[in-house]
């Protein structure tokens, strides 16, 4: 019986399985979104959301604690650097999966892994407190009606002249100069 065994196989040993989600933990800091399996994706989250909450208090012992399981400099340098900020005040629930089809050979189902971006949306609601409203001007004051010109021809009639009298002049051009002989 597999009472209280938490986690899905995957069909791989302990180890392997251990290694993918730290290389899939380290992608997802390195470019924050990746393209998986919705299934391994469901469990990435198990394996990324603590190190977030890890990343929320910078210390050497919290870092050396990311680094045991990553075991990429970079990736424990952007986590604690970038993404520990950004979800401070964020009590869980860091990333996002958006289903994105089936896989091509084998109808797997795929989707995409990505950050939930609190950055963003705190930059939209500060852009829209800052706006100003403008009062209506009224018609009156800066606009002004021009009158309308009667005596105008349309564009495409002096186009169509000039082309006619193009013609007719390099039709009479061919006619009056004589042509030389050409020397083979």
């Amino acid at each position: 019986m597999r009472h209280l065994k938490s986690g899905r196989h995957l069909n791989r040993t302990s180890s392997h399985r251990k290694r993918m989600f730290a290389n899939m933990c380290v992608s997802l800091i390195e470019h924050e979104e990746i393209k998986t399996t919705v299934v391994k994706a469901k469990e990435l989250r198990r394996f990324i959301e603590p190190l977030i909450t890890l990343a929320r208090k910078d210390s050497v012992a919290n870092r050396r604690l990311a680094f045991a399981y990553l075991r990429s400099k970079s990736a424990v340098g952007k986590l604690f650097r970038e993404l520990g900020p950004r979800f401070e005040t964020r009590p869980g629930g860091y990333t996002r999966i958006l289903k994105a089809g089936f896989r091509k050979g084998d109808s797997a189902m795929i989707c995409y892994m990505s950050f939930v971006d609190d950055a963003e949306v705190a930059d939209d609601t500060a852009a829209v407190e800052d706006f100003e409203v403008v009062e209506d001007v009224e018609e009156s004051e800066g606009i002004e009606e021009s009158e309308p010109v009667e005596d105008a021809e349309p564009v495409e009639d002096q186009n169509e002249s000039v082309e006619a009298e193009e013609v007719t002049e390099s039709a009479e051009s061919d006619e009056t100069t004589p042509k030389e002989p050409e020397d083979r």
